[in-house]
Protein backbone atom coordinates (compact mmCIF):
# COMPACT_ATOMS: atom_id res chain seq x y z
CA UNK A 1 0.00 0.00 0.00
CA UNK A 2 2.89 2.28 0.96
CA UNK A 3 4.23 2.23 -2.70
CA UNK A 4 0.85 3.45 -3.98
CA UNK A 5 0.26 5.89 -2.31
CA UNK A 6 4.24 6.61 -2.95
CA UNK A 7 3.11 6.70 -6.77
CA UNK A 8 0.03 9.06 -5.78
CA UNK A 9 2.09 11.64 -4.35
CA UNK A 10 4.42 11.25 -7.16
CA UNK A 11 1.80 11.70 -9.90
CA UNK A 12 -0.50 14.71 -8.24
CA UNK A 13 2.57 16.67 -7.53
CA UNK A 14 3.74 16.78 -10.55
CA UNK A 15 -0.17 17.36 -11.63
CA UNK A 16 -0.23 20.26 -9.35
CA UNK A 17 3.03 21.74 -10.37
CA UNK A 18 2.39 21.65 -14.12
CA UNK A 19 -0.72 23.42 -13.94
CA UNK A 20 0.88 25.84 -11.49
CA UNK A 21 3.12 26.69 -14.39
CA UNK A 22 0.56 26.62 -17.40
CA UNK A 23 -1.79 29.07 -14.70
CA UNK A 24 1.42 32.03 -14.51
CA UNK A 25 1.68 30.98 -18.28
CA UNK A 26 -1.78 32.17 -19.02
CA UNK A 27 -2.53 34.37 -15.84
CA UNK A 28 0.52 36.92 -17.33
CA UNK A 29 -0.10 37.12 -20.51
CA UNK A 30 3.17 36.43 -21.40
CA UNK A 31 3.72 35.96 -25.53
CA UNK A 32 3.73 32.03 -24.82
CA UNK A 33 0.21 30.90 -25.54
CA UNK A 34 -0.99 32.27 -28.35
CA UNK A 35 -2.59 30.73 -31.12
CA UNK A 36 -0.02 31.78 -34.12
CA UNK A 37 2.39 29.39 -32.34
CA UNK A 38 0.38 26.74 -32.26
CA UNK A 39 1.86 25.69 -35.68
CA UNK A 40 5.47 26.00 -34.62
CA UNK A 41 5.05 24.41 -31.45
CA UNK A 42 3.13 21.67 -32.79
CA UNK A 43 5.74 20.48 -35.26
CA UNK A 44 8.56 20.19 -32.45
CA UNK A 45 6.44 18.92 -29.61
CA UNK A 46 5.15 15.87 -32.24
CA UNK A 47 9.07 15.61 -32.55
CA UNK A 48 9.85 15.53 -29.15
CA UNK A 49 7.44 13.64 -27.97
CA UNK A 50 7.52 11.12 -30.28
CA UNK A 51 11.25 10.58 -29.15
CA UNK A 52 10.54 10.53 -25.55
CA UNK A 53 7.65 8.29 -25.83
CA UNK A 54 9.64 5.83 -27.70
CA UNK A 55 12.85 5.99 -25.24
CA UNK A 56 10.14 5.30 -22.15
CA UNK A 57 8.49 2.60 -23.51
CA UNK A 58 12.03 0.64 -24.73
CA UNK A 59 12.94 0.85 -21.18
CA UNK A 60 9.89 -0.32 -19.67
CA UNK A 61 9.04 -3.01 -22.32
CA UNK A 62 12.87 -3.88 -21.38
CA UNK A 63 11.95 -4.15 -17.72
CA UNK A 64 9.33 -6.30 -18.21
CA UNK A 65 10.64 -8.61 -19.96
CA UNK A 66 13.50 -8.76 -17.33
CA UNK A 67 10.89 -8.83 -14.14
CA UNK A 68 9.48 -12.04 -15.92
CA UNK A 69 12.60 -13.33 -16.83
CA UNK A 70 13.98 -13.29 -13.39
CA UNK A 71 10.45 -14.73 -11.98
CA UNK A 72 10.99 -17.93 -14.39
CA UNK A 73 14.90 -17.89 -13.63
CA UNK A 74 13.84 -18.42 -9.82
CA UNK A 75 11.28 -21.41 -10.55
CA UNK A 76 13.89 -22.89 -13.19
CA UNK A 77 16.71 -22.78 -10.08
CA UNK A 78 15.01 -24.63 -7.73
CA UNK A 79 13.25 -27.22 -9.97
CA UNK A 80 17.00 -27.82 -10.93
CA UNK A 81 17.86 -28.14 -7.97
CA UNK A 82 14.85 -30.75 -6.45
CA UNK A 83 15.81 -32.58 -10.12
CA UNK A 84 18.87 -32.75 -8.79
CA UNK A 85 17.99 -34.25 -5.32
CA UNK A 86 15.73 -36.58 -7.09
CA UNK A 87 18.45 -38.10 -9.26
CA UNK A 88 20.74 -38.26 -6.44
CA UNK A 89 18.61 -40.86 -4.35
CA UNK A 90 20.01 -43.62 -6.40
CA UNK A 91 23.62 -42.69 -5.44
CA UNK A 92 23.47 -44.65 -2.47
CA UNK A 93 22.31 -43.67 0.95
CA UNK A 94 25.29 -42.02 1.97
CA UNK A 95 25.47 -39.31 -0.97
CA UNK A 96 21.71 -39.06 -0.92
CA UNK A 97 21.76 -37.97 2.52
CA UNK A 98 24.58 -35.54 2.44
CA UNK A 99 23.14 -34.08 -0.66
CA UNK A 100 19.43 -33.33 0.82
CA UNK A 101 21.41 -31.96 3.60
CA UNK A 102 23.17 -29.77 1.24
CA UNK A 103 19.95 -28.71 -0.51
CA UNK A 104 18.32 -28.18 2.26
CA UNK A 105 21.07 -25.74 3.32
CA UNK A 106 21.30 -24.15 0.45
CA UNK A 107 17.65 -23.25 -0.18
CA UNK A 108 17.97 -21.90 3.08
CA UNK A 109 20.88 -19.26 2.30
CA UNK A 110 18.91 -18.27 -0.58
CA UNK A 111 15.67 -17.66 0.74
CA UNK A 112 16.98 -16.32 4.52
CA UNK A 113 20.01 -14.29 3.44
CA UNK A 114 20.38 -14.02 -0.28
CA UNK A 115 16.55 -12.89 -0.68
CA UNK A 116 16.57 -9.92 1.95
CA UNK A 117 19.90 -8.69 0.08
CA UNK A 118 18.48 -8.63 -2.81
CA UNK A 119 15.56 -7.17 -2.70
CA UNK A 120 17.27 -4.29 -0.64
CA UNK A 121 20.24 -3.58 -3.40
CA UNK A 122 23.08 -2.33 -3.98
CA UNK A 123 24.43 -4.84 -1.25
CA UNK A 124 26.83 -7.77 -2.85
CA UNK A 125 25.94 -11.24 -2.22
CA UNK A 126 27.88 -13.32 -0.16
CA UNK A 127 29.77 -16.71 -1.70
CA UNK A 128 28.14 -18.75 0.66
CA UNK A 129 25.87 -19.81 -1.88
CA UNK A 130 28.56 -21.04 -4.38
CA UNK A 131 30.35 -22.39 -1.91
CA UNK A 132 27.06 -24.86 -1.12
CA UNK A 133 26.60 -25.74 -4.96
CA UNK A 134 30.68 -26.49 -5.13
CA UNK A 135 29.71 -28.73 -2.29
CA UNK A 136 27.03 -30.26 -3.85
CA UNK A 137 28.77 -30.93 -6.81
CA UNK A 138 31.80 -32.34 -4.75
CA UNK A 139 29.16 -35.03 -2.98
CA UNK A 140 27.29 -35.87 -6.57
CA UNK A 141 31.11 -36.63 -7.92
CA UNK A 142 32.41 -39.09 -5.29
CA UNK A 143 29.72 -41.26 -5.29
CA UNK A 144 30.61 -44.60 -6.95
CA UNK A 145 29.66 -45.76 -10.34
CA UNK A 146 29.65 -49.42 -10.54
CA UNK A 147 26.71 -49.89 -13.24
CA UNK A 148 25.47 -48.02 -16.27
CA UNK A 149 21.98 -47.26 -14.43
CA UNK A 150 23.75 -45.56 -11.32
CA UNK A 151 26.64 -43.44 -14.30
CA UNK A 152 23.46 -42.17 -15.85
CA UNK A 153 21.56 -40.48 -12.83
CA UNK A 154 25.18 -39.26 -11.67
CA UNK A 155 25.38 -37.62 -14.81
CA UNK A 156 21.79 -36.57 -14.24
CA UNK A 157 22.43 -34.62 -11.09
CA UNK A 158 25.50 -33.11 -12.41
CA UNK A 159 23.45 -31.51 -15.40
CA UNK A 160 20.94 -30.04 -13.23
CA UNK A 161 23.91 -28.56 -10.74
CA UNK A 162 24.97 -26.85 -13.76
CA UNK A 163 21.49 -25.73 -14.19
CA UNK A 164 21.15 -24.42 -10.97
CA UNK A 165 24.77 -22.71 -11.43
CA UNK A 166 23.60 -20.84 -14.49
CA UNK A 167 19.92 -19.81 -13.27
CA UNK A 168 21.98 -18.89 -9.76
CA UNK A 169 24.52 -16.92 -11.94
CA UNK A 170 21.28 -14.88 -13.86
CA UNK A 171 19.50 -14.11 -10.71
CA UNK A 172 22.37 -12.30 -9.03
CA UNK A 173 23.19 -10.41 -12.25
CA UNK A 174 19.41 -9.53 -12.72
CA UNK A 175 19.68 -7.17 -9.45
CA UNK A 176 22.38 -4.91 -11.02
CA UNK A 177 21.84 -5.41 -14.95
CA UNK A 178 17.98 -4.33 -14.14
CA UNK A 179 18.94 -0.65 -12.92
CA UNK A 180 18.69 1.84 -14.94
CA UNK A 181 21.58 4.47 -15.76
CA UNK A 182 22.04 7.72 -14.76
CA UNK A 183 22.70 8.97 -18.24
CA UNK A 184 19.64 7.06 -19.63
CA UNK A 185 17.27 9.10 -15.89
CA UNK A 186 19.21 12.03 -17.09
CA UNK A 187 17.17 11.83 -20.45
CA UNK A 188 14.23 10.00 -18.80
CA UNK A 189 13.77 13.23 -16.78
CA UNK A 190 14.86 16.41 -18.95
CA UNK A 191 13.11 14.51 -21.89
CA UNK A 192 9.36 14.62 -19.77
CA UNK A 193 9.68 18.34 -18.36
CA UNK A 194 10.11 19.57 -21.86
CA UNK A 195 7.19 17.25 -22.92
CA UNK A 196 4.90 18.92 -20.06
CA UNK A 197 6.23 22.42 -20.56
CA UNK A 198 6.28 22.33 -23.96
CA UNK A 199 1.97 22.65 -24.31
CA UNK A 200 2.35 26.04 -22.43
CA UNK A 201 3.22 27.58 -26.14
CA UNK A 202 -0.09 26.41 -27.85
CA UNK A 203 -2.86 29.10 -27.37
CA UNK A 204 -6.64 28.91 -28.08
CA UNK A 205 -7.91 26.81 -25.19
CA UNK A 206 -9.80 28.43 -22.04
CA UNK A 207 -7.64 28.21 -18.90
CA UNK A 208 -9.65 25.74 -16.93
CA UNK A 209 -9.35 23.05 -20.10
CA UNK A 210 -5.49 24.18 -20.56
CA UNK A 211 -4.78 23.31 -16.93
CA UNK A 212 -6.19 19.84 -17.06
CA UNK A 213 -4.41 18.90 -20.29
CA UNK A 214 -0.88 20.06 -18.86
CA UNK A 215 -2.08 18.23 -15.33
CA UNK A 216 -2.89 15.18 -17.18
CA UNK A 217 0.06 15.03 -19.45
CA UNK A 218 2.62 15.84 -16.40
CA UNK A 219 0.44 13.27 -13.53
CA UNK A 220 0.74 10.38 -17.02
CA UNK A 221 4.76 11.18 -17.54
CA UNK A 222 5.18 10.66 -14.02
CA UNK A 223 3.39 7.94 -13.24
CA UNK A 224 5.63 6.17 -16.11
CA UNK A 225 8.40 7.80 -14.67
CA UNK A 226 7.62 5.99 -11.25
CA UNK A 227 6.63 2.56 -13.00
CA UNK A 228 10.47 2.76 -14.28
CA UNK A 229 11.99 3.46 -11.16
CA UNK A 230 9.35 0.30 -9.21
CA UNK A 231 10.61 -1.79 -11.79
CA UNK A 232 14.40 -1.76 -11.85
CA UNK A 233 14.85 -4.34 -9.09
CA UNK A 234 12.78 -7.31 -9.54
CA UNK A 235 13.36 -8.24 -6.11
CA UNK A 236 12.37 -5.17 -4.86
CA UNK A 237 10.26 -1.99 -4.90
CA UNK A 238 6.91 -2.65 -6.49
CA UNK A 239 7.81 -5.91 -8.06
CA UNK A 240 9.10 -8.07 -5.27
CA UNK A 241 9.38 -11.11 -6.55
CA UNK A 242 9.17 -13.78 -3.16
CA UNK A 243 11.01 -16.76 -3.18
CA UNK A 244 8.20 -19.17 -3.50
CA UNK A 245 9.96 -21.28 -5.41
CA UNK A 246 12.25 -22.18 -3.01
CA UNK A 247 9.85 -22.90 -0.22
CA UNK A 248 8.06 -25.04 -2.70
CA UNK A 249 11.81 -26.65 -3.67
CA UNK A 250 12.42 -27.30 -0.03
CA UNK A 251 9.06 -28.75 0.90
CA UNK A 252 9.25 -31.41 -2.15
CA UNK A 253 13.48 -31.93 -0.70
CA UNK A 254 11.83 -32.37 2.83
Amino acid sequence: MGIYLTGIAWVVGAAVAAGFVGYLVRKFGWDEGRPDNNDAAGQVYTIIGGLHAVLVAFILISLFDSTSAAREGSYHEADSLVAAVWAADSLGADVKDEVRKLSKEYVSTVEQKEWPLMAAGGETVPDNGWTQLDQLRKAVDKAPSDDDWVRERKAEAAAQLWQVYEARQDRLSAVEDGKVGGVVWFALILGSLISVLLPNLFGGTRLAAHLVVVSTLAGTVTLLLFAIYQLQNPFGGGVRIPPDAFTSALARIS
